[in-house]
Order: structure tokens, then sequence, then C-alpha cells
């Protein structure tokens, strides 16, 4: 509603309410325009007070990172030493242990015994196979036997005695006939009846499955 006073025009209230906020405004442009660098000096002092929050975070990570990867490869370090060391003294035991341990020699091959090709070689080296054997004699009861049979001869034969007449003739040293000499060889010597050493084994091993021992013998037997 206007006033009826003369020169005086009324407002009403809304558009009262109008003119504050329109006042109030203007207050502020002019506010702004009074101290414009003083804001803007303000805003930049603030720029540069505040650290950027990703170059920090990123620095801290890097840091955190290098310092891992430098105990890491101090571990690293330390466990190879400690390897390399381990290493070295398991060598140093081996070696030791190796020179502790003396190389096993083998024992000596015994040298052949060497026998005589005569009679006493050859009642020596059928006395050795029959005590291997456990065939029983003496050298004694051995020679005193083939002396008489043979006159120490190996290749003495008998062809006259009833052997003789029936076709197995006595042969070799102790005068032994083939089928005795063949049932009576001794494993280990010659096939051959005349061979002195398989004469006197197989003609020994027959006496003593017969007369105990050789030594027994004094006669034709």
């Amino acid at each position: 509603m206007r006033s009826t006073i003369s020169g005086y025009t009324r407002l009403p209230k809304a558009h009262k309410l109008s003119a504050v906020g329109i006042a109030a405004a203007g207050a502020a442009v002019l506010t702004f325009a009074a101290v414009p660098n003083a804001f803007a000096a303000s805003s930049d002092t603030q720029s540069v007070a505040v650290k950027p929050v990703a170059w920090s975070t990123t620095a801290s990570d890097d840091s955190g990172e290098t310092q891992q990867a430098e105990h890491a490869g101090v571990a690293l370090a330390k466990a190879d030493a400690e390897a390399a060391k381990t290493k070295t003294e398991r060598g140093t035991q081996a070696a030791s242990r190796s020179e502790e341990r003396k190389p096993v020699q083998a024992a000596p091959t015994p040298a052949k015994k060497a026998y005589g090709d005569n009679l006493d070689g050859w009642i020596n080296q059928a006395l050795d196979i029959m005590q291997a054997k456990g065939i029983p004699g003496s050298y004694d009861g051995l020679k005193r036997n083939i002396m008489r049979e043979s006159t120490g001869n190996p290749q003495a034969i008998n062809n006259w005695d009833s052997n003789a007449v029936a076709g197995i003739p006595s042969k070799g040293l102790l005068q032994i006939i083939d089928p005795t000499f063949k049932a009576f060889h001794v494993e280990g010597t010659s096939w051959d009846i005349y061979d002195p050493v398989a004469n006197i084994v197989a003609s020994c091993n027959y006496a003593a499955k017969t007369y105990g021992s050789m030594d027994n013998v004094n006669s034709a037997y």
C-alpha cells in the first residue's frame, strides 16, 4: 500500500526485504573490490604452505622400498657368506677325513710255492695237496713205498704181473692201474697217470680208503 503523505512513498514489506538484499550484495562487491590483492596474496600463501599429498606419499613409499631392498641385499649377502663358509668347512672336513682314511691295501698274493722237478719236489707238492684235501700220509711213508714200487721212476710200468696179464698194467711212481687212478683221482691234479704228483695223490687217496694211510702199506697193495 502506498503512503498518503505527499512526497513519501511507503514500500510494502516484500519490497523492503529486496532492498536489504540488494544493499548487502552491493556491500560485498565493494568489499571484494577493495581487497582483491589481499585475498590473492592469502590464497598464494596457503598454496605454498600445503605440501602436495601425492609427492609426499610417493617419496615415503620409495624410501621404504629402498630400505627394504637394502635390508634384503644385506640378508642375501649374509646368507651367501654363511653358505660359502659352510661349504668351505665341509670341504675341509672332507679333506681331513680323506687324509685320515688310509687306503685299504689288498693283501699281497702269496707267492706260488716252487717245487723241484725231482722226487723230493714231487713228494712235497703231493703232501701239500693231500693236506688241503684231508688225505693222510707222511714224507717217509710216501718215499718208502715209491722206492719199492718204481725206484723213483715216474715212467715205470709193470708188464709181467697179474694186472699186466689182465691188460691193465700198473704204472707210475706208486704203480697204480688205470681204473683205480681214475676212481681216486684228486681234483686239481693232472689226469695223466704218469704225472708224478697226480700219481702219488691218487695212490695215497686209494691207500687211505683201503688201509687208512699209505704209511700203513709195506708191500704190494
